[in-house]
């Protein structure tokens, strides 16, 4: 989770953009706010992960005092949510993952940056956009390893394809569930071309880094 901003003041004082960001799947949550504090941030899990999703393992919340305060520790805790805060001065210590996330982050502050006033009410457009574009790391979209299919973008209809073409109820219903029965190995794929991202990404790191003797 990270706390990005502030953007130029938009519509309701908002400045602030509050995001999560699933390790394996990639997919983003992302809420426009006025300010983050403890209780906005415990509404946001619960809102956009756990009633979504169902109830994360763990977080891994950047070191804002917000992801820090008793309330929030306390309500993790009963809701059996283990936080796992990242290093400050030393990010590669995390994994390659949180290096990776971070750069996410960082593709999606500038896309908002682009329309200023209006980033807010361009959140929805950017995020679907990142949702169902396939990640290098992973090879997938985060909608397809999501609910096991792809997304019907827009363009789709304006120029209809083959699958727009040939809808069929009955079939779809068919095939949602063909793609229900593989989803795990559409996972178990995007894992391991996950697994070479990584090693092709700590390798370039290493490379870079000149060890000192003292």
């Amino acid at each position: 989770m990270d706390i990005v901003g502030p953007f130029p003041l938009a519509a309701g004082q908002r400045k602030f953009l509050l995001m999560a960001i699933d390790y394996f799947t990639k997919w983003v949550e992302a809420e426009p706010l006025a300010r983050i504090i403890e209780g906005e941030v415990m509404k946001f899990i619960l809102k956009n992960i756990v009633r979504r999703f169902g109830i994360p393992r763990e977080i891994i919340p950047d070191n804002s005092r917000q992801f820090q305060g008793r309330k929030i520790q306390e309500w993790c805790q009963g809701m059996r949510i283990k936080q796992r805060f990242t290093t400050v001065a030393h990010p590669q210590a995390n994994g390659q993952v949180e290096v990776t996330n971070r750069i996410l982050v960082q593709g999606i502050k500038r896309r908002l940056e682009r329309v200023e006033g209006n980033w807010a009410e361009e959140l929805t457009s950017v995020l679907w956009a990142y949702r169902t574009t396939p990640r290098g790391s992973t090879g997938e979209s985060p909608f397809s390893l999501v609910y096991g299919t792809k997304a019907i973008i827009p363009a789709e209809l304006g120029i209809p394809s083959h699958r727009v073409m040939n809808f069929s109820e009955d079939r779809n219903e068919n095939l949602l569930r063909e793609s229900l029965d593989l989803i795990e190995e559409l996972r178990e794929k995007a894992f391991l071309c996950m697994q070479r991202y990584k090693n092709i990404m700590i390798n370039s790191y290493n490379k870079r880094v000149k060890t000192q003797s003292f």
